[in-house]
């Protein structure tokens, strides 16, 4: 788990530093103070030695691409601090866990090519999964058969890191996260936080295909309510049915590793908050995970604040870290400052 976060010319940040991580740690700051590039720092740190593709879905997840007859064209300067790259531009990520051990990984543009650091432990080692020329206006061409290869070379098995996004997970990767869970333990970990929402909530299944598979963004599953005999498509179940089973699937499928939500309530309505919120942590501590999340909400942190409380205060750790512009450091809240704040009505956002 990791205990600090260090960002070096990636984004916004031209230098800055999380310190007193937490196994569930809330960013709260203004718009575009960077807190969805700090959830993209920890996914590069973890995933991108595993997975090159990842490196394209990041660029691609922001539209810093463009598309033309299947060509591929990532404008990768955007990555760096102040959208330009030079000769001696390097991107640095470093983590360090609890035992002090570290975890880092260098995006480095040097003679026109892109190569990946890691540091694991104390040994460097340099991976080519990057090998990839840039063009004189900063930009990274990637043809079709390249993506084949990235995806065909990726076992998404081994990944125990999780990524939700703002909008929601898609319902193709719902399906394959739930298929990894059926009738395991964890499936009942999902019912449950579906239950917060719909207590009578019994059953649910996936359909992947079929002649009855209803289609659509919310589509893929169907449940079954204690008093109502017809099978319900989740569509049918509102937005904040399909945010909380995204948060439930993708947090027992990050055991042993890192679940990053971007704006964790959205769809969901202020009186679930602390429900979700307990789920959350008690799942974390459970499977052995550590989440970071952002949000805009006051009910968000202050039902945070209520766990938090409750923890008095807990071996692992909750905290708030608000991001400010142009500084270097984030301001940390640790539980007992969480619980204070939320009592004495003290804004941390």
């Amino acid at each position: 788990m990791l205990k600090s976060l260090k960002i070096e010319n990636f984004r916004c940040f031209p230098s800055f530093e999380m310190q007193q991580l937490g196994r569930l740690n809330l960013l709260v700051g203004t718009n575009n103070s960077g807190k969805t590039s700090i959830l993209e720092a920890l996914q590069l740190l973890f995933e991108l030695p595993i997975n090159p593709a990842l490196f394209g879905e990041i660029v691609m997840g922001r539209s810093e691409y463009t598309n033309e007859d299947g060509v591929i064209r990532l404008a990768v300067r955007h990555l760096f601090c102040n959208h330009r790259i030079n000769e001696k531009a390097q991107i640095s990520i470093l983590g360090k866990n609890q035992i002090d051990e570290s975890r880092s990984i260098s995006i480095l543009k040097l003679s026109k090519m892109l190569s990946v650091s890691q540091l694991d432990g104390l040994k460097n080692t340099i991976i080519e999964l990057l090998s990839l020329p840039i063009s004189p206006d900063d930009i990274v061409i990637i043809d079709a058969k390249t993506i084949t290869e990235w995806e065909q070379g990726y076992d998404n098995t081994l990944s125990k890191t999780q990524f939700i996004d703002s909008s929601s997970l898609s319902s193709k990767k719902m399906i394959e996260l739930f298929e990894r869970i059926v009738i395991t333990p964890e499936e009942d970990i999902v019912i449950e936080s579906l239950q917060v929402i719909e207590p009578r909530f019994k059953r649910i299944a996936s359909f992947s295909s079929g002649k009855y598979r209803y289609e659509g963004l919310h589509s893929g599953f169907i449940v079954q309510l204690s008093d109502e005999p017809q099978r319900i498509p989740i569509g049918s179940m509102g937005d904040g049915m399909w945010r909380m089973l995204g948060l439930a699937l993708a947090i027992v499928n990050a055991k042993d590793g890192v679940l990053l939500v971007d704006e964790i309530d959205t769809g969901l309505h202020f009186t679930v908050m602390s429900d979700m919120w307990k789920m959350i942590w008690e799942t974390a501590k459970r499977l052995n995970v550590q989440v970071f999340a952002t949000t805009h909400s006051n009910d968000c942190w202050q039902s945070l604040a209520d766990i938090a409380n409750a923890e008095n205060p807990s071996e692992d750790g909750i905290t708030i870290h608000r991001i400010e512009k142009g500084k270097q450091n984030s301001i940390v809240f640790t539980e007992r400052q969480i619980a204070i704040a939320a009592e004495r009505n003290i804004e941390v956002r």
